[in-house]
């Protein structure tokens, strides 16, 4: 990169980090990501890192297969591998692990050393539901009373009772001993934090915050990596690794995230749009939770591209097209024609090309590598998505409030998370079924759930804002009004609704056979990218400290890792 071009860009990216960034914050992201000499992993050579890297991968990969270990002790280390980010090193090795413990589920010798424990019983449970095991929830019968009631000295089980709660995410609708589950862990729980060492309390406050399911994957491995590093019981060389590979993934998103800062400049729609937000990192960082996997990188840069777009064209409808002008762009969109734009303002002429350009050229590449037009499905997605906007922007016009049971039918469709996935299968298959198709069309399940998470976790968080922008249409005020019910009242149902989602959701996990495990994991990213986004409130159109925060620890910021020389790297057991 020339230094005139290195400059342009660096002034882009500044323009794109979140406005709760200060100048002097936004020259470190900029000497972090340029400059030759980086903080973290310092080796004096490529192939000391490579050579590290390679020894602890086979030691750790070595456990998992180790077929004389504890099933126990083999069950906390997958847990730990995964949660600590490594699982996607040691995919084959856990599945056959996993399997393993389904074969060894009937034997006698099985049930002495897991049903007998709680904390052992859940933990396996969860894991084997994550890899859509469907295993049933009567494993925890033991554990009840005469009348189906947990047993009361459970409660005094802190590692029981965490993986208790945990586990009880995973369930599904009708699963009514996983929902007592729940409730009986979070009291407990509740109560064991009192009494609790710090770094017990922080890890149940942390559980209870937001349940490992539900949990953006990468953050929580920055987080569990900290975490773990304080225990006594740690695994050193599966630690090492994890910090390691933290950091080697960390450096391939900050170059997505140059690559996708220069297209989005060299594309200048925040430019001329200047009434749009520019968020292109927080796009970056939704992609990130969508799919963190080195090998995903193509998807992470598609998607980028497309939630860039989204966020544009969603602040041309909400805050500055006409109603003539929207329906105008909303047709032109649905026959896609590049005729059609002939008759809209130059504004929308920018946002329509853009689109037209930028699907097109997917579909072009598409076509080439993997054969097959994927256009009519993209475009649909696109329109029905455009249609929804459009309805959005009506009621707000019209100052209507629709009845809840509409809002919610479009609003899972404008929240934009059925582009993702339409977007997300094309690029994750290399062959595409008719089944699968159809059911992208008609907008199945797998696409449903997710976005209704989606759109109920904004909702909650933004709902006061949109009032005060005199957008009148949120689920949480359309529920008030057509039950005459407290604000209070409409909370607590829409985190019900939402419970109830992810339970269908999970189900997914077990039944589906339309689409492949790839897009069943990333429907699940999308709801838990979701979460995390709005959890502390609109982390994307207003992002505060917290999200630069979780920007920083998850792309700009590594893992301090000591400097090693070739002659320092340890042994590594076998």
């Amino acid at each position: 990169m020339t230094d005139s071009s290195n400059f342009s860009f660096i002034h882009c990216l500044k323009q794109f980090l979140p406005v709760c960034f200060s100048d002097t914050e936004k020259e470190h992201v900029r000497k972090i990501l340029f400059d030759s000499k980086k903080e973290g992993i310092q080796f004096k050579d490529h192939e000391v890192l490579q050579n590290k890297v390679k020894k602890l991968d086979e030691a750790v990969r070595s456990m998992i297969n180790n077929e004389n270990s504890d099933l126990l002790a083999k069950l906390e280390l997958i847990d730990e591998v995964q949660r600590l980010g490594l699982g996607y090193r040691f995919e084959k090795e856990i599945t056959r692990a996993l399997d393993n413990v389904v074969l060894a589920s009937n034997s006698k010798g099985y049930n002495e050393r897991i049903v007998k424990s709680l904390h052992a019983t859940a933990l396996s449970f969860r894991l084997l539901r994550q890899r859509g095991g469907d295993v049933s929830q009567d494993v925890f019968n033991s554990f009840t009373d005469e009348n189906s009631n947990f047993k009361e000295c459970l409660r005094r089980d802190v590692k029981g009772m965490l993986s208790l709660y945990e586990a009880s995410y995973l369930g599904f609708e009708g699963e009514n001993l996983l929902d007592e589950a729940m409730e009986f862990a979070r009291v407990g729980l509740e109560d064991l934090k009192i009494h609790a060492s710090k770094s017990v309390a922080e890890q149940i406050q942390h559980a209870l915050e937001v349940p490992l399911h539900h949990r953006m994957q990468r953050l929580e491995a920055r987080w569990y990596i900290e975490a773990y590093s304080k225990r006594e019981d740690a695994n050193p060389v599966v630690l090492e690794l994890a910090k390691l590979d933290f950091n080697i993934v960390q450096s391939v998103l900050q170059g997505e995230l140059q690559e996708m800062s220069r297209w989005w400049n060299n594309m200048g729609l925040s430019k001329k749009l200047t009434f749009t937000r520019d968020r292109l990192v927080e796009c970056f960082f939704w992609t990130v939770g969508i799919g963190f996997q080195p090998q995903l990188g193509h998807l992470r840069k598609q998607l980028t591209k497309v939630a860039a777009l989204v966020t544009t064209i969603d602040d041309v409808y909400d805050v500055y097209g006409t109603l003539d002008e929207l329906v105008l762009f909303t047709d032109a969109v649905e026959r896609w024609d590049i005729k059609a734009a002939i008759d809209l303002p130059d504004y929308m002429k920018l946002c329509f090309l853009a689109l037209y350009n930028t699907i097109n050229e997917i579909v072009y590449d598409t076509l080439k590598e993997k054969g097959g037009n994927i256009l009519p499905y993209l475009t649909k997605a696109w329109a029905d998505m455009f249609k929804a906007f459009l309805q959005e922007t009506k009621w707000s016009s019209d100052k209507e409030m629709p009845n809840f049971k509409d809002y919610l039918n479009n609003g899972w469709r404008s929240v934009s998370g059925t582009i993702f996935l339409v977007h997300s299968y094309f690029i994750l298959n290399q062959t595409f079924t008719k089944e699968a198709l159809e059911g992208l069309e008609n907008y199945h399940g797998l696409l449903r759930w997710p976005s209704i998470i989606f759109r109920l976790s904004n909702d909650l968080s933004t709902a006061a804002a949109e009032l005060e922008r005199g957008e009148t249409a949120n689920s949480i005020h359309c529920y008030m009004r057509g039950t005459n019910l407290s604000e209070e009242h409409a909370r607590k149902h829409l985190n019900n609704m939402a419970e109830t989602t992810w339970k269908k959701l999970n189900k997914e996990r077990v039944v589906n056979r339309l689409f492949g495990e790839s897009l069943v994991e990333t429907a699940i990213n999308l709801a838990r990218i979701a979460k995390c986004t709005y959890q502390y409130g609109d982390g994307h159109g207003a992002p505060d400290i917290r999200a630069k925060n979780r920007v920083l620890s998850l792309i700009i910021e590594p893992i301090p890792v000591l400097v090693l020389e070739r002659d320092q790297i340890p042994c590594l057991p076998k």
